[in-house]
């Protein structure tokens, strides 16, 4: 149980593909004590309305924010948006990469559909909510469809990389994904950087606009933690964390990366600074 003291400024609902309804997601951050969350669904802004007013009902404060799929060259990267101001301004630039992802998943159902697997587009629909589609849409769909025993087995032999029904995302590269959150009045976060996370790469990343680094997160050991600590201070960047938690059972729990409320403090004057500029 936390004190009151902490946030997490990473999490996910059935807007993308959380488990748990924007309204339930803040209600558990509530039974867990927390002063405040961000909302960052995948490639979609569309909870975070309903997550906001129940904030307002519960006593949680909620960050408007988003978690965009990126590239750098060949590799992908995951960056959060936080602090959005003009969320109806994101949600206008998102909606093309909505209609972009349930082409790739209607893309991924015809591969399954070549290969002997009977599954609809309609199923995997029903699976997203009308939220933002993604593999593991695909992946629940397929279980509850029976062509599966589970959701772990349906990327490891259907829908992980390389495998017969995998499909890449269209390419948003990091310039324009930091562009997007800036011009909706928001800063930008290399999410969950891991051992990617070098100083050349950074760097890289500093020069195309990003504002801090997820130092925080539960794929992190202690070694990353420290690095990317240190790359922060060095680039003068927001430092952010959360637990990515996507309302199922499992290892991962709401709250559990400790994140200072201190840390929001920082974030907000970037985002002024930002949208003083």
């Amino acid at each position: 149980m936390s004190d009151g003291q902490h946030v997490d400024l990473h999490l996910h609902s059935t807007a993308s593909d959380g488990a748990l309804a924007p309204e339930a997601v803040v209600d558990a951050a509530r039974a867990a004590g927390l002063a405040a969350i961000a909302l960052t669904d995948h490639d979609t802004v569309g909870g975070v309305d309903a997550a906001i007013r129940a904030g307002q009902s519960l006593g949680v404060r909620v960050i408007a924010g988003v978690e965009l799929s990126a590239h750098d060259g060949a590799m992908e990267v995951h960056l959060l948006g936080l602090h959005i101001a003009r969320v109806d301004l994101m949600a206008s630039a998102l909606a093309r990469f909505r209609d972009d992802r349930v082409t790739r998943a209607e893309q991924i159902v015809a591969k399954l559909n070549a290969i002997g697997v009977p599954l609809t587009v309609d199923a995997v629909l029903a699976e997203s909510g009308g939220g933002a589609v993604g593999r593991p849409h695909v992946a629940r769909a397929l279980v509850k469809g029976g062509f599966v025993a589970d959701e772990r087995e349906a990327f490891y032999r259907y829908l992980a990389t390389g495998k017969k029904a995998y499909v890449d995302k269209p390419r948003l590269e990091v310039a324009d994904a930091v562009r997007l959150v800036h011009e909706a009045g928001g800063i930008v976060v290399w999410a969950h950087p891991g051992s990617e996370g070098r100083r050349e790469r950074v760097e890289r990343f500093v020069a195309a606009g990003i504002d801090g680094l997820e130092v925080r997160h539960p794929s992190h050991n202690a070694d990353d933690i420290d690095r990317l600590t240190a790359l922060a201070d060095f680039f003068r960047l927001v430092p952010s964390g959360g637990s990515d938690w996507h309302g199922q059972p499992g290892a991962r729990a709401i709250g559990m990366m400790n994140v200072p409320a201190e840390w929001l403090a920082v974030q907000e004057r970037r985002a002024e600074s930002r949208r003083a500029a």
